[in-house]
């Protein structure tokens, strides 16, 4: 018997990874989950005071980032490094980010941490994604690589679930710093679960030779990588007609898009060098690969416009059985009819703002009884007992953990009947079932006024609920994909090219949750990614049977 390998039948390097993956996921998502709130929060809390659009343009352009720098770190460990040490190092990376932000700070000590979290991903993210893979690349191991994945994808989830939940307790008692520390603590016994279990995985680390047509290190270096830093610095000082004089909205976006061309037409040179069977599979994952950037950025709205939502638009009181307990664990933000320093809004909770752009304050009470009837407030000495808002970006990893196992015991009934839906067909579903969740917002938005009366809290968990399934559709199979059809001299390269679609997708949505303020017809905001996902979804259905036939043969090769 293997004593590598559980009962279960998966290698304990699975395992190693799941909680390496699961304490670095928990810091991650716990930044991304109070990073907008953080932004918006007044100065007098010990936010950063800056308005609605500013506070998400810094957050998508964040989270764009973070999924663009794989693109880098995956290269970097293909050819030199190996991807246990670019983990390290970018696990490192990280963890100085997350303390930085915990100290009070300037703006410029800010972006330097994010900075550092974004380069620190970006040699984190695709290569624990590839060792997984490389693991399951034995014969024995292929066909449980779906499964393993699913496993994994579940770790990621857990730690989603319980960082929003230490964020609360933490800048509700303390301080946003207390609550950034918890991030850098996490990414530290994160890098100590994955330095002990070296001899599991240390196996998987193996760095296939560049072919001859390979572009070589030093020439991408200076096609590629200076291109676009070039390119983002003309897209930060270009003009165009928009708003401000900027074509997307803000310099930021303009910058991040332009830097984006040249790493799209660097992919599309990678394409074009390989030959015969090679180029159908980078084909393939090329396809699926535009079809995701649609179900990315709904997945990205969590941190933009559903935790704007969250926060301005749902009744967030706690039922009352259950607030000696969550006031307990400090989950809970008390707020009365008392008066206080608070940002000046209109009725359509648009900032007013001064000539130096910052957002005003006056003396008022909280913005959040602004659409709440007045026979509804809290009487005089009384409070409202609120849930914490970023607590409403663990419903979505919540019902992770509720749908996998039912999710996976469909796809095992239908397999078991000989009706199993191959990957490009769980592809195509997902973006229609994504498109169907941002329909769930379209009638919540259109259920009430809602800058009159706010809505239930049923309407934000059911869009979670609906999204679940189509992630659990398209996210871990996402995965899976790239380490079965993409060349195994490319791997971890086309690794970073799936997190490109999800740095795509959540660019699109700081973008769109940048010009929130000017659709005063909400349904409108979410009916735009409802229709794109929906005609995606239905127009990938007719390739998915020619898809499949490369993903099948991609899978048998040993290249």
């Amino acid at each position: 018997m293997n004593k590598d390998l559980p009962q279960a039948g998966h290698p304990r390097g699975l395992y190693v990874l799941f909680f390496t993956e699961m304490w670095e996921r928990f810091g991650y998502y716990l930044m991304v989950g109070i990073l907008y709130l953080f932004l918006h929060d007044t100065v007098n809390n010990g936010g950063r005071g800056y308005d609605v659009s500013l506070a998400a343009d810094i957050t998508g352009s964040y989270v764009a980032l973070v999924y663009l720098t794989p693109f880098i770190g995956g290269l970097v460990a293909d050819r030199y490094i190996g991807y246990r040490a670019s983990i390290f190092f970018g696990g490192s990376l990280m963890s100085l980010g997350y303390f930085l932000m915990a100290i009070p700070h300037s703006g410029g000590l800010m972006f330097g941490a994010l900075a550092c979290v974004i380069l620190g991903n970006g040699f984190f993210k695709p290569n624990i994604s590839t060792l997984l893979g490389n693991i399951y690349n034995k014969e024995e191991l292929k066909p449980k690589k779906d499964v393993a994945y699913n496993i994994f994808y579940m770790g990621i989830n857990i730690g989603a679930f319980i960082c929003n939940f230490v964020a609360a307790n933490l800048r509700i008692k303390y301080s946003w710093g207390y609550a950034f520390a918890a991030a850098g603590f996490g990414m530290v016994l994160c890098l100590i679960i994955f330095a002990s279990g070296q001899k599991f995985v240390k196996h998987a680390d193996v760095i296939k030779p560049v072919q001859k047509e390979d572009m070589p290190f030093s020439k991408i270096v200076y096609s590629v990588f200076l291109p676009a830093i070039a390119a983002g610095i003309l897209g930060w000082f270009i003009r165009g007609g928009g708003n401000n004089g900027n074509l997307f909205g803000s310099h930021s976006n303009d910058a991040f898009i332009f830097a984006c061309v040249p790493i799209i037409v660097f992919y599309g040179m990678v394409w074009y060098r390989c030959h015969g069977f090679d180029r159908k599979r980078i084909s393939t994952l090329f396809i699926l690969f535009g079809v995701s950037i649609i179900f990315w950025n709904i997945y990205n709205q969590n941190a933009t416009s559903l935790t704007i939502w969250a926060d301005s638009y749902t009744k967030r009181e706690a039922p009352k059985f259950t607030q000696k307990a969550l006031s307990y664990f400090g989950f809970l933000k008390n707020i009365s009819t008392k008066t206080d320093s608070v940002a000046v809004i209109d009725d359509h909770f648009h900032a007013q703002l001064a000539p130096d752009g910052k957002v005003l304050v006056h003396v008022g009470t909280d913005p959040y009884l602004q659409n709440v009837p007045k026979e509804e407030w809290p009487a005089e000495g009384q409070n409202l007992k609120l849930i914490s808002t970023e607590i409403y970006q663990s419903i979505n990893p919540f019902w992770i953990i509720l749908l996998t196992p039912v999710i996976v015991g469909l796809f095992g009934f239908l397999k078991a009947r000989g009706k199993e839906l191959n990957t490009p067909s769980k592809f195509a579903w997902g973006t229609v079932i994504s498109g169907l969740s941002s329909l769930v917002m379209v009638m919540a938005a259109l259920s009430v006024n809602i800058y009159q009366h706010k809505v239930s809290s049923g309407w934000i968990v059911t869009t979670y609920g609906v999204f679940t399934i189509s992630e659990l559709f398209v996210s871990p199979v996402g995965l899976s994909l790239v380490s079965k059809v993409a060349p195994r001299r490319f791997t971890a390269l086309m690794m970073g090219g799936w997190f490109i679609t999800t740095s795509l997708g959540a660019k699109i949505a700081g973008i769109m949750a940048g010009f929130w303020d000017h659709f005063d017809s909400k349904a409108l905001f979410f009916g735009i990614s409802a229709a794109a996902a929906i005609i995606a979804g239905l127009l990938l259905f007719p390739l998915t049977n020619k898809l499949n036939k490369v993903v099948e043969d991609a899978t048998a090769s040993n290249d």
